[in-house]
C-alpha cells in the first residue's frame, strides 16, 4: 500500500474541506448570483409572454431572472440578500408620461393653493403668503380650482384685492390663465384701452373692464412682475418632484414642456444637470423643449443645440412641444363646431402649415413631437401634421404623442393606430366632477359623448399611455387607476363619464408602465419586469387584482426601487 506523500496529504485534505463547505452552502448559484432577490409575492410583470411570477433576481441594478420561487432560488449565491414578501404584490414602478416637474415643485414651493377648497380657503392661504413675505414684492403661486368660479370658470380680481391692494398678486390655474388683482394691473398697464394680444384673452366685464383673469398669451403681460426662480429653486423644484414621485412609486416621467432662452440655454436643463451629478435624480428623465408659436423654423438651430447639449451631460431631450390649443371652460379649446350658444370655436394657437414643417424637420432629425390639443380641431390639426410629416419625409421612430385630448371627434379616433401616434390621457380627469360639468355646458351633450375616449382608442387599435399633468393634478397613480376603470371620481358618488370608455385593469397597468417606457423609448430599459431591464420595482400594500375597483385609490406604495436601490421605503420582510 502506497503512502501519499505529505503534499498530496495536504491536497486531499484541502479538496475534502472545500467539499464539505460546499454542501453547507447548499449548491452553486445557476448562472450569476443575485445581489438581491425578492421571493414568495404574486408579480405582475406586464410581459406578455409570463405575466406573473413568485421571484425576481436583480444584480448590478438590472433584472437578472424572473420566475417561479424555485427558479430564483437557484440565484442565491454567499452574499445575496433575500427578503422574503410574504405574498405582497409587486409590479414594474410607473411611469408619468405627462408631467411638469419644474413648474410642480415650484408650485408647492411658493404659495400653494392645491389644498384649498373654497374661496374662504383661498383668502386665508393667500394672507398668510403675504403676512410671511415681508416687503412690497410680487406674491405669486397656483392650484387654483376654475370650478369655484361659476359660471364660467373665470376668476375675478376682487377676492385679491381683499387681501391686498398695495402688492401685486398672481396666481396660476392650470398653465391657461392667471388670476391676478388691480395692483397687477396696474403695474402691467393692463386697462380698458389694453388690446388682446395674439391667442390671448384679457377678461372683462360688461363695460370693457379687466376683472383680473389673463389666458393664454395674455398671461405674458404679466410675466414681467412674477420673480424669477433662482438656481437654488429650479433644483430644490426637482429634488421635490423626484421624492414625491418615488414615494407614489413612479421612477420615470415625460417633462412636458422646458423652458428654455433664445440662443439654446436652459437654466431649467443646468437645475436637472446639478441635480443628476449629485445623484439624486432617482428616475428616469427625458424632457420637451418648448416650441416658440411666435417664432417659426429659424428657433430650431436652437432646439436642436440643446438637445445635443442634454445628449453630452447624460440627460434626454429629443422632444419638442406644440401648444395647439387653450382649454374648453375658457372657450379658448379649438373645436370643430362652435361652443354651445355660441359662433365661438376657439381657435388654434398656430397653422396646420406651420406646425406641418416644424414636424417634418424634426422627423428628419429622428425628434419627438408632442402636441398639447385639448378640442376636437386641436387634435385633429395634430392628426394632420403628422400625416402630412410621414407623407414627406417616410417613416421614422418618433414615436409622436399627442396629451390631453378633452374631446376626440369620432372620425379621427381610428386614426391614432393608423398613424400610430400615442394618445397621453389624464385618466384622473375623466369623470364627472364640477370641472366637468363646466366642459359639458360649453360643449353640449352631443361632443360628451366623446370626452376622453380612452376605451374607443384602443378598440380601434391605438396605444394608450397615462400622465397626471401634475401639479394640475395629483400625481397618484392608484388614483388615475380607480378613474380608468370606473370613470368615477374616488369616493364619487355621481353616474360615471361614458361608461363605454372604462379600460380594464391590465390596459391601465400597461398604460401607466411599458407605453410610458415606450414614448420615453425607454421600452427595451423599463417599464415592465424582464431580465435585462433596469430593476425599476414596486411592492403594494396589497393585490390590485383582487381589490374592489372603487377601493384602488387608497392602495400604498410599500417599496419603491429605482435601478435596484430603494429610493421609498426600506428592504425588509413583509409578512401578510
Amino acid at each position: 500500500m502506497n503512502r501519499p506523500t505529505p503534499r498530496l496529504f495536504k491536497t486531499r485534505l484541502l479538496l475534502a474541506g472545500a467539499a464539505l463547505l460546499a454542501i453547507g452552502a447548499g449548491p452553486a448559484p445557476k448562472g450569476p448570483a443575485a445581489d438581491l432577490i425578492l421571493t414568495n409575492a404574486r408579480i405582475y410583470t406586464v410581459e406578455t409572454g409570463q405575466p406573473w411570477a413568485e421571484a425576481v433576481a436583480v444584480k448590478d441594478g438590472k433584472i437578472l431572472a424572473v420566475g417561479s420561487a424555485a427558479e430564483i432560488g437557484k440565484r442565491k449565491g454567499a452574499t445575496t440578500r433575500v427578503v422574503d414578501l410574504g405574498g405582497r404584490f409587486v409590479m414594474p414602478a410607473f411611469g408619468d408620461a405627462h408631467a411638469h416637474p419644474i413648474f410642480g415643485g415650484m408650485s408647492h414651493a411658493r404659495c400653494s393653493l392645491h389644498a384649498g377648497k373654497t374661496l374662504d380657503d383661498y383668502r386665508r392661504i393667500i394672507a398668510d403668503c403675504v403676512a410671511k413675505t415681508p416687503g412690497t414684492g410680487t406674491i405669486f403661486g397656483s392650484g387654483w380650482n376654475q370650478s369655484l368660479f361659476p359660471p364660467k370658470g373665470i376668476p375675478d380680481k376682487d377676492l385679491l384685492d381683499s387681501v391686498s391692494k398695495d402688492r401685486a398678486l398672481i396666481f396660476e390655474s392650470d398653465g391657461h390663465t392667471l388670476w391676478v388683482n388691480s395692483k397687477a394691473l396696474e403695474l402691467a398697464k393692463i386697462t380698458r384701452d389694453t388690446p388682446d394680444p395674439k391667442n390671448g384673452t384679457i377678461d372683462r366685464d360688461a363695460s370693457g373692464e379687466p376683472v383680473g383673469a389673463l389666458e393664454e398669451s395674455a398671461m405674458a403681460l404679466v410675466e414681467p412682475l412674477i420673480p424669477p426662480p433662482t438656481a437654488k429653486d429650479l433644483e430644490g423644484a426637482i429634488t421635490y418632484t423626484v421624492t414625491l414621485f418615488n414615494s407614489l412609486g413612479i421612477t420615470s416621467w415625460h417633462d412636458a414642456s422646458l423652458e428654455w432662452d433664445k440662443g439654446g440655454t436652459s437654466k431649467a436643463l443646468d437645475a436637472y444637470q446639478a441635480v443628476k451629478d449629485r445623484g439624486a435624480l432617482t428616475a428616469h428623465t427625458v424632457m420637451d423643449l418648448h416650441w416658440n408659436n411666435d417664432r417659426g423654423l429659424d428657433q430650431m438651430p436652437d432646439i436642436v443645440k440643446l438637445s445635443a447639449r442634454a445628449r453630452e451631460i447624460g440627460l434626454t431631450a429629443n422632444g419638442v412641444k406644440f401648444f395647439i390649443d387653450g382649454v374648453i371652460p375658457q372657450q379658448t379649446a379649438a373645436m370643430l363646431a362652435p361652443y354651445e350658444g355660441t359662433d365661438v370655436k376657439g381657435a388654434t394657437q398656430i397653422t396646420l402649415d406651420a406646425l406641418s414643417a416644424a414636424v417634418a424637420q424634426l422627423d428628419a432629425r429622428n425628434m419627438q413631437s408632442h402636441f398639447h390639443a385639448i378640442g376636437d380641431a386641436g387634435v385633429r390639426q395634430a392628426l394632420d401634421a403628422v400625416e402630412r410629416a410621414r407623407k414627406g419625409g417616410g417613416a421614422h421612430d418618433t414615436r409622436p404623442m399627442i396629451s390631453h385630448m378633452n374631446v376626440i371627434d369620432p372620425a379621427d379616433q381610428p386614426r391614432f393606430a393608423r398613424l400610430d401616434v400615442t394618445a397621453i390621457f389624464q385618466p384622473l380627469w375623466a369623470c364627472n366632477e364640477a370641472y366637468m360639468d363646466l366642459a359639458i355646458e360649453r360643449i353640449g351633450p352631443k361632443r360628451a359623448a366623446y370626452i376622453y375616449p380612452s376605451g374607443s382608442v384602443l378598440r380601434f387599435g391605438g396605444r394608450l399611455a397615462y400622465g397626471a399633468d401634475w401639479s394640475v393634478a395629483s400625481a397618484n397613480p392608484m388614483e388615475g387607476i380607480e378613474v380608468a376603470l370606473t370613470r368615477v371620481a374616488p369616493e364619487g358618488d355621481r353616474p360615471p363619464l361614458g361608461p363605454s370608455e372604462r379600460v380594464t385593469l391590465a390596459q391601465a397597468l400597461r398604460a401607466y408602465t411599458l407605453n410610458v417606457a415606450y414614448v420615453n423609448h425607454l421600452d427595451k430599459q423599463t417599464g415592465s419586469l424582464a431580465p435585462g431591464k433596469s430593476a425599476d420595482i414596486i411592492v403594494l400594500d396589497r393585490n390590485l387584482f383582487e381589490t374592489p375597483v372603487r377601493q384602488i385609490h387608497s392602495t400604498k406604495v410599500l417599496l419603491t426601487l429605482f435601478q435596484g436601490r430603494e429610493v421609498f421605503g426600506k428592504l425588509q420582510p413583509l409578512a401578510r
